[in-house]
C-alpha cells in the first residue's frame, strides 16, 4: 500500500467528503423535512434518520473509489461469511447492493443494456445484468467501482451467483472464493455445519494471500460480535411493526437495510441501528403511524420493487394500508441468534446455511404464517420476481396454502426487483385495487 494513495484518501475522503456531507446533512436538518411532493395525508414525514443513511452509503462507496493502492477490495455475494475480510480489513463491495442502488435512481435499463448488447440475455437475474453492464462500460450510479482483488461467492441465495462471479474472476483475473451450503429441506445437519465450516478454514489462506496479512482470532470475534449486535437491533427495529399503529413500514426497512447487508462487522453500523431503535420507539411514544390512517396490515414477500417503492408505500397508504413486515428485510434479523463470537468460524456456517433462500418453500410457508400471526396482519403480497426465481419458486403453492388452509389473503403480483421493463402499473394497479376491496369485505 503506497503513501500517495494514503494521502489521497485522507484528503478526498476524510476530510473533504466527510466534512461536506455532514455540512449537507446539517443544512438540511434546519429546513423543513418533508420534501415538496410527499403525500402527508397518507404517510408520515420521512424518519429523521435518512439523512444519516445516506451519508453513511455515499461514504461507503466514495471509500471505495479511493481504495485502490490503500487497501485490498473484495466483491461479495450479499449471504457471504463477509466477517472474515473485514477482520482482514478489506474494503467489501456488495454487486447486489450496487445493483439496487441503480434501480432506485433508475439507472439500470441503461446499464443492463450493455450486458445485454454483449450477449447476456434478459432472463439472467437483472441484479447480475446491471453489475455486468457495469463492469463492462464503467457506468454506475454511485461512481468509479473499485477493481476487486479477491471475490467471495456463497451459494445460500442461488445457483445465479456462482456463474455471475465466475464471469468476475474471469474478467478481473482474480482468485474467487466459493462457499457451498447444503440446501435444508427441513434441518441442517452435523455433517453440513461441518462441511461448510471447512470450506470457511480453507477459505482464510486464501483472502490472506490476496492482501498479505494474517488473520487475527479476536479481530475475527470482535467482527462477528458486532454483526451479531447490528442484526439483534435490527431484528428489534423491525419487531416493533408489532404496534398499531406501526412506526416503521416494510418500504422504510427496504431503505434502512442497506446498513446491515453492506455493512455488517462495523462500529458505526451498530450505532445506526441503535439511532435508528430509538426514533422508532419515539414514533410509538407519540403515536405516529408509518401510514397515517392505518387500516389494515401487510407481509411483503420477496425483494422489493426498487423504482417503485414510493409509488407503492403511496398507492397503498392512500387506502389505508400498511405494509408492517418482510420476509425480505426479516432475513437480516432472524439469524442472529446462530452467531456466536466465541466459536466465530462453527457459528458462521450456522448462520450462513440458514437463510431464507437456503430453505425449503414449506419453511418460508411457516415463517410468512408465524409473521402473520405476531404483526397481526390482514394479508399478503408475494412479489413474483421475475429476476430472482428462487425467492419466487413454490409463491402460487405458498399464495394458495395461505388463503385456503390459513384462511389468509394473499395477492400474487407479478414484477421485477430492477428492471423496469418488467412492470406494468395498469396491471399492477388493477390488481392491488381488487385484493384491497377484497380485504374490505
Amino acid at each position: 500500500m503506497n503513501i500517495a494513495s494514503h494521502i489521497k484518501y485522507f484528503v478526498n475522503v476524510q476530510v473533504g467528503a466527510r466534512s461536506y456531507i455532514r455540512l449537507k446533512r446539517r443544512q438540511g436538518a434546519r429546513k423543513p423535512r418533508i420534501p415538496l411532493n410527499w403525500n402527508t395525508k397518507c404517510l408520515a414525514p420521512p424518519l429523521k434518520i435518512d439523512g444519516l443513511t445516506k451519508e453513511l452509503i455515499a461514504l461507503h462507496y466514495l471509500s471505495g473509489r479511493y481504495a485502490d493502492g490503500r487497501k485490498s477490495v473484495a466483491w461479495v455475494t450479499s449471504g457471504a461469511p463477509v466477517e472474515i475480510l473485514q477482520a482482514l480489513g478489506y474494503y467489501v463491495l456488495y454487486p447486489e447492493n450496487h445493483a439496487a442502488v441503480c434501480g432506485v435512481k433508475r439507472k439500470v435499463v441503461e446499464i443492463a443494456g450493455e450486458a445485454e448488447n454483449a450477449g447476456y440475455s434478459r432472463d439472467i437475474c437483472s441484479y447480475a445484468r446491471t453489475d455486468i453492464g457495469a463492469m463492462l462500460s464503467g457506468k454506475s450510479a454511485v461512481g468509479q467501482l473499485p477493481k476487486p482483488d479477491l471475490l467471495l461467492a456463497c451459494t445460500n441465495i442461488c445457483q445465479t451467483v456462482l456463474h455471475w462471479y465466475r464471469v468476475l474472476a474471469h474478467h478481473f483475473d482474480i482468485p474467487l472464493i466459493t462457499i457451498d451450503t447444503p440446501f435444508i429441506y427441513t434441518e441442517s445437519s452435523d455433517a453440513d455445519i461441518k462441511y461448510v465450516k471447512r470450506q470457511l478454514e480453507d477459505s482464510i489462506p486464501v483472502a490472506e494471500q490476496a492482501c498479505s496479512r494474517r488473520l487475527k482470532y479476536k479481530k475475527l470475534q470482535d467482527v462477528l460480535k458486532m454483526s451479531k449486535d447490528a442484526s439483534e437491533l435490527w431484528l428489534q427495529i423491525m419487531q416493533r411493526g408489532r404496534h398499531r399503529p406501526a412506526p416503521i413500514s416494510a418500504f422504510d426497512q427496504f431503505i434502512q437495510m442497506a446498513p446491515i447487508v453492506e455493512m455488517r462487522g462495523k462500529s458505526a453500523t451498530v450505532d445506526f441501528y441503535a439511532a435508528l431503535l430509538r426514533e422508532v420507539d419515539e414514533r410509538i411514544e407519540k403515536g405516529i403511524g408509518a401510514v397515517v390512517h392505518e387500516r389494515k396490515r401487510l407481509l411483503w414477500d420477496n425483494l422489493p420493487i426498487w423504482y417503485r417503492l414510493r409509488y407503492l408505500a403511496e398507492y397503498l397508504g392512500e387506502r389505508g394500508i400498511a405494509v408492517v413486515a418482510s420476509t425480505y428485510t426479516n432475513a437480516w434479523g432472524e439469524l442472529a441468534p446462530f452467531m456466536d463470537e466465541n466459536r466465530p468460524i462453527e457459528s458462521m456456517a450456522k448462520t450462513y446455511i440458514h437463510p431464507i433462500l437456503n430453505r425449503s418453500t414449506g419453511s418460508k410457508l411457516e415463517t410468512m404464517k408465524k409473521m402473520s400471526e405476531d404483526f397481526h396482519l390482514n394479508g399478503v403480497i408475494l412479489h413474483s420476481d421475475r429476476s430472482c426465481k428462487p425467492y419466487s419458486i413454490g409463491q402460487i403453492d405458498q399464495r394458495n396454502k395461505l388463503i385456503r388452509e390459513y384462511g389468509i389473503p394473499a395477492l400474487l403480483l407479478e414484477a421485477d426487483h430492477n428492471d423496469p421493463r418488467s412492470f406494468s402499473e395498469e396491471q399492477t394497479a388493477s390488481r392491488l385495487d381488487a385484493f384491497v376491496e377484497m380485504l374490505e369485505n
